[in-house]
């Protein structure tokens, strides 16, 4: 009997591997490397580099045109597609696609779908759901995109839909509190950006009381 079961288990495992489209999922691997080749520090351009805009758009155009493809294809692609992984470099590679907000409002659609299915992620989907938003003259409902203070390196959330059921907004999609988030991202930014800011007297990031949950 036990020997029935080990070998189910290993038939469910393998054609679980064998429908996991792996050219794909590498092929969404390799676009986020160019992703965060461009829309993160490129110490080969200064910021105010005009070929630093003009490399980022050639990419993110690239990518426009592969992703659309991939959706038409495939719809959202969820995890029993590409894995966890591959389904996050799909949504990573969507969130930097401002310049196309109905695209990503299809690609949003289309995750919902998903989502509800547990085939893809309900926290992933929030953010999307903010940059959308935000991209269309909205204000965002999980308070996930965010501008800083210079006087304080504290992470503000940019205008967020009623602000007093934020957090019960985001438990449901199974993010922490929006107080444990901003102080997240306030020291990652003052770690970045730590020498200005200590040039200027600001030892570390200005952080929010966080309550602890009953």
């Amino acid at each position: 009997m036990k020997r029935i079961v080990l070998t189910l288990v290993f038939l469910n495992s393998a054609i679980a591997f064998a429908q996991t489209d792996i050219a794909l999922k590498d092929s969404l691997a390799k676009m986020v490397i160019w992703d965060q080749k461009v829309a993160g520090f490129q110490p080969e351009h200064k910021s105010d580099d005009p070929k630093r805009k003009e490399f980022q758009d050639s990419v993110f155009t690239s990518h426009h045109r592969r992703l659309q493809k991939i959706l038409s294809d495939h719809g959202y692609p969820g995890f029993d597609l590409v894995g966890k992984q591959g389904s996050r470099d799909f949504w990573l590679l969507v969130q930097h696609l401002d310049q196309w907000p109905d695209f990503q409002q299809k690609v949003l659609d289309a995750m919902k779908k998903q989502v509800l299915k547990k085939n893809a992620s309900s926290g992933d989907y929030a953010y999307l759901t903010d940059r959308v938003r935000l991209n269309t003259n909205r204000d965002q409902l999980y308070g996930t995109q965010v501008m800083y203070s210079s006087d304080s390196c504290q992470a503000i959330p940019r205008p967020t839909e009623n602000p007093d059921s934020l957090n019960r907004r985001r438990k449901e999609v199974g993010l922490d509190s929006i107080e444990e988030y901003l102080n997240k991202m306030s020291q990652l930014h003052f770690k970045m950006n730590k020498d200005n800011y200590e040039k200027r007297g600001i030892k570390g990031p200005t952080l929010y009381p966080v309550k602890e949950e009953k």
